[in-house]
């Protein structure tokens, strides 16, 4: 990896291949988040039910855990654009039925339930074989750029999803917005019929395995093996998304009540936009100052910063406090996160670049359901502050040993090195 004086400010966007890719994925994103908002408040409306609210949650990050990998093992086999136009078509499908299935009013809790799969899956699909792409688009000394911005345009999504749902709702109503909102998944599918890039430019015409199955585990995890690195990101990205993750934001009302009363929801949505807000900001301070160079090390000192100030935010004792370290803990959360993928997609071999990535989104994403353990359901036990608080102290904890491993495996390397240039130079 390149050091930052080699580096230009946000170099990805200067290739213009890349800039409309980043341009149309994250409208895609902010789709996605758009069918998640309307969907989600019409299944409340219509159905009251707990019970399906918390399997939203479970059918979307269920199938990363499940399935990552598998889809990582698709996008090293087949071509990468055609991967994603599959699951555009899978997002638009999903946006169509609910925006049909509204209109008529026929909805019916199977047919929610059918849904938030097809929607889970369509998402899981599509995830290694968007980041495969950009391996093509950009060169080698702008990757880690245009892994940082799009690692953030899904945080922006997030932004700007919510804000562009209400419009909708309120423009055309739930059903048309969401009928509406399958358009602007088009952009994104005619230019994958446009663009020469297949994800797979470094393999030339070699192809790859063939085989999806038990194996392919197997050879991906032989394959991070072969550098303590990438091992060491893929488990310092399960440990943060299994003991804390997101599940946070699902506890925001009970959050918000402790810190006071919020009859209108205001400080509410303030608090769920401050994480996603200090991720944006923390990708313009990476782009534009390069204080940190992508490497392991710097990875795990950032999710340790993030752990601790994970840690202190339920204890706040004011909203100016407790939206201060959200924003915080998100410019932290985007550097460790992105250092992190940084790192597994620079080092891990092409001709199993897909495989590894999906082992790391199994981890990093998939294992984001164990949150709902660790902060959910320890929370109904033993408070839902003092649970994030346990959490997020497993997290530095668990991350300090990681950094005390790397260094050693560091050392470890740096000797065999020396070791192997004396006997080179003594014979």
């Amino acid at each position: 990896m390149d050091s930052p004086g080699q580096l230009t400010r946000f170099g990805a966007l200067r290739v213009p291949a890349y800039r409309q890719y980043f341009s149309f994925t994250l409208l895609s994103m902010t789709a996605d988040n758009i069918e998640h908002v309307i969907s989600y408040w019409v299944m409340f409306q219509t159905f009251r039910s707990p019970a399906l609210a918390g399997f939203a949650v479970i059918s979307h990050w269920l199938p990363f855990l499940l399935f990552s990998l598998h889809a990582g093992a698709l996008a090293d086999r087949y071509d990468c654009r055609r991967l994603i136009q599959i699951s555009q078509g899978l997002f638009m499908a999903a946006s169509a039925a609910w925006g049909l299935l509204f209109l008529t009013g026929t909805l019916e809790m199977w047919h929610a339930v059918v849904l938030l799969l097809v929607h889970g899956f369509a998402g899981v699909l599509n995830a290694p074989a968007l980041q495969l792409m950009i391996h093509d688009m950009v060169p080698a000394q702008h990757l880690p750029s245009a892994i940082r911005l799009n690692a953030s345009s899904r945080q922006l999504a997030i932004l700007l999803g919510p804000a562009v749902g209400g419009g909708l709702m309120l423009l055309f109503g739930p059903a048309w917005g969401l009928l509406v909102n399958v358009l602007i998944y088009f952009p994104l599918t005619i230019l994958l019929i446009r663009i020469p890039y297949n994800g797979h430019a470094e393999l030339g015409p070699a192809r790859v395995s063939r085989r999806i199955g038990f194996i392919e585990g197997v050879d991906a995890v032989a394959a991070a093996r072969t550098d303590p690195r990438i091992m060491t990101m893929i488990v310092l990205a399960g440990v943060t998304s299994f003991f804390v993750g997101n599940a946070f934001q699902a506890q925001m009302p009970e959050y918000a009540l402790a810190l006071g009363a919020d009859p209108d929801g205001t400080w509410y949505s303030i608090l769920l936009a401050a994480n996603a807000a200090g991720a944006i900001v923390g990708v313009i301070l990476l782009e534009t100052s390069h204080l940190l160079r992508p490497s392991a090390r710097s990875a795990i000192v950032c999710a340790v910063v993030w752990g601790i100030t994970m840690g202190l935010f339920p204890v706040a004792r004011s909203y100016g406090l407790a939206i201060s370290l959200l924003v915080v803990a998100g410019m932290f959360n985007i550097a460790f996160t992105s250092m992190a993928q940084t790192v597994v997609q620079v080092l891990a071999p092409a001709a199993v670049r897909g495989r590894i990535v999906g082992l790391f989104n199994t981890s990093l994403l998939g294992l984001r359901a164990g949150g709902g353990l660790t902060v959910g359901i320890l929370g109904a036990l033993i408070g839902v502050r003092l649970s994030l608080v346990l959490s997020s102290a497993v997290v530095v904890v668990m991350c300090g040993a990681l950094f005390l491993w790397e260094a050693r495996a560091e050392q470890r390397l740096t000797d065999e090195l020396a070791a192997d240039r004396l006997a080179r130079v003594s014979k």
